[in-house]
């Protein structure tokens, strides 16, 4: 399924109902693109299941519940002064799953320098506005 902004390939992932809250129109399920990090509402994904099966396929992020708090993270980026308790939440939990919100984000900044990806946002300035949000 092609990103409708960049036509980048999409990854849809079912989003935990722990982790609604932060995903867009509290869905359960969403998309994310593996070029330019857009996230978006989808449909729930096939057969959903059990929330701990749920996970985002794609190897840059951590895997299971970190990885879809990453992705959602990911999607709040571009409003980051709005989102601040929803976004210190975010990396809360994908610390708290096991994950590293911010060496997430130096890998993707290397694949952004790289041309790998294309994101949105400017991940570098937004990974240190983040780490001065967390100080």
């Amino acid at each position: 399924m092609a990103c409708p902004a960049c036509a980048g390939e999409r990854v849809v992932f079912v989003v935990p109902s722990s982790l609604r809250p932060y995903a867009p129109d509290e869905s359960a399920g969403a998309t994310l693109c593996t070029n330019c990090l857009r996230v978006e509402a989808a449909e729930t994904p096939g057969r959903v299941g059990d929330d701990r099966t749920a996970a985002v396929d794609w190897e840059p992020l951590p895997t299971g519940e970190a990885g879809i708090a990453m992705a959602l993270l990911l999607g709040h980026l571009d409003s980051l002064a709005l989102r601040r308790a929803d976004v210190t939440e975010l990396i809360d939990r994908v610390e708290t799953a096991g994950g590293d919100a911010f060496a997430t984000l130096d890998r993707l900044v290397a694949m952004a320098t790289n041309g790998a990806i294309d994101p949105v946002v400017d991940l570098d300035r937004r990974a240190a506005q983040l780490r001065s949000l967390l100080d």
